[in-house]
């Protein structure tokens, strides 16, 4: 028990302990004059940001999140149930996946100014830059999963009746579930980047539109606000999708 709560408390302690180093650090060397303020702010002066410009970035903070989560939705949806078709069918198999794998080698940079021009600087074309960026580790992470096999386990529901649903529901749903929450956890945090590249391409709201407008002005304390804001954004995102991990495959 001791040694659980030990090694518990490391990965907890540790990654805070060089957080706080690091920023005590950062600190000093702004207070003593190291780089100037407009091209590095110090922790003091981002923090001041945060809360001076509150409302103004959270209110841009929601435009993000509510991108990220509908597109995420989308590709949660559709990609499961293309990544389970092609578990049953080795015709959509064959016909989608070699196109499934082709699409990641296009950059998404390439891809968003095209999505802007057809769909506007609106929101629907920021949602389908997220889902396109998301849909591929879901889409695979279920493939993958469901292509696992435990044969003396199937042969055992198979000796007792069942049938091929009652195999799924049984049995190849779970061994799946651990690939289509790894896949979950890339799309997480990927999709956040997803939205900054959307956003910062065209937009008129976002946080990635505000460190657009905000670099140039020489802005540097919101531009990191707004880097901070995003990146406990999804880390709360990929730990909210690990909490729910270790729910549903609690003794699989």
């Amino acid at each position: 028990m001791i040694n659980n709560f030990l090694k518990n408390s490391s990965v907890i302690v540790l990654p805070l302990l060089s957080s706080v180093t690091l920023i005590f650090i950062w600190q000093i060397l702004s207070e003593l004059q190291v780089f100037e303020s407009w091209l590095l702010p110090s922790p003091l002066a981002i923090i001041t940001e945060l809360f001076n410009s509150k409302q103004f970035l959270f209110r841009h903070m929601l435009v993000t999140a509510f991108e990220i989560f509908i597109g995420l939705f989308f590709a949660i949806f559709l990609g499961s149930i293309l990544g389970f078709s092609m578990t049953l069918s080795k015709i959509l198999e064959r016909s989608f996946l070699p196109y499934l794998i082709a699409s990641q080698v296009i950059p998404i940079f390439a891809l968003a100014p095209i999505l802007i021009v057809w769909f506007g600087a609106g929101l629907l074309s920021k949602i389908i830059v997220v889902f396109l960026i998301s849909f591929f580790p879901i889409c695979i992470g279920i493939f993958d999963g469901l292509r696992r096999n435990n044969d003396d386990m199937e042969n055992l529901l198979k000796t007792m009746g069942a049938n091929n649903y009652q195999i799924y529901s049984i049995l190849k749903i779970k061994l799946a579930l651990p690939s289509f929450f790894s896949g979950l956890k890339v799309a997480s945090v990927s999709s956040v980047i997803g939205a900054v590249v959307a956003e910062w391409i065209g937009s008129k709201a976002g946080l990635g539109w505000i460190m657009k407008v905000s670099g140039p002005l020489f802005q540097t304390e919101r531009v990191f606000a707004a880097i901070l804001l995003l990146s406990l954004f999804a880390s709360l995102l990929f730990l909210l999708v690990k909490i729910t991990e270790k729910k549903f495959i609690k003794g699989v």
